[in-house]
């Protein structure tokens, strides 16, 4: 079996909470007394092109909420937007100690809008662990789509059999484990260390 020299790492549920996903925008109804319904309706029509980095952050508040007048501005919504993003410490322990070890690729391959991807990468200082940055709004595609496995492998310049990709949601584990990538079903921090040992990674205690 080859050597793994590739680390792909899912973003959120895994190094970090999830950005903007269904719990998150739920609390931003309750909070700001939107129709539940509705909201979460124009956020489906508008998802994919959001983090496909087809809309910007103003056009995703303008097609979603501000379509109409409302009693807060789009800073409030933007704030409690981006405060829902929180590390995972004891994952990202793991990702600094495989980082510093310096043998393998450290990439990062998640579905993410434009504007909030850039502020985890600089709020959580993910730039220190991570190589290259495969984001579907960089990319312009999200997985599970076949397409953004496919680019990530081509850019890198690594084969399959040598990339390992650790995701929370088994869906997005499948095209990888198609092309003959190794995954990893994220569930929780010694789960992790536990299969990345069984990969043959070792992690630094220290």
């Amino acid at each position: 079996m080859a050597e793994i020299t590739a680390l792909f790492w899912d973003v959120g549920g895994v190094m970090l909470t999830n950005g903007w996903d269904r719990t998150g925008r739920r609390r931003a109804a309750e909070k700001f007394d939107l129709d539940w319904e509705e909201f979460q309706d124009r956020h489906e029509l508008v998802s994919t092109d959001f983090e496909a980095g087809h809309l910007t952050l103003e056009e995703y508040l303008q097609r979603t909420v501000f379509y109409r007048s409302r009693p807060f501005t789009r800073e409030d919504f933007r704030a409690f937007m981006f405060a829902q993003s929180q590390p995972q410490p004891e994952t990202l322990a793991i990702v600094k100690s495989l980082a510093g070890t310096k043998k393998y690729l450290m990439v990062t391959l998640n579905n993410e809008s434009l504007e909030l991807n850039l502020y985890r990468i600089e709020q959580f200082g993910l730039h220190q662990y991570f190589d290259a940055f495969f984001s579907s709004c960089f990319l312009g595609v999200r997985k599970p789509e076949h397409t953004i496995y496919r680019l990530a492998s081509q850019i890198t310049q690594r084969a399959a059999e040598q990339c390992l990709f650790i995701d929370d949601r088994s869906l997005n584990l499948e095209c990888a484990q198609l092309m003959g990538m190794r995954t990893i079903h994220y569930q929780n921090p010694a789960h992790l260390s536990q299969e990345l040992k069984r990969h043959g990674i070792e992690i630094d205690s220290k």
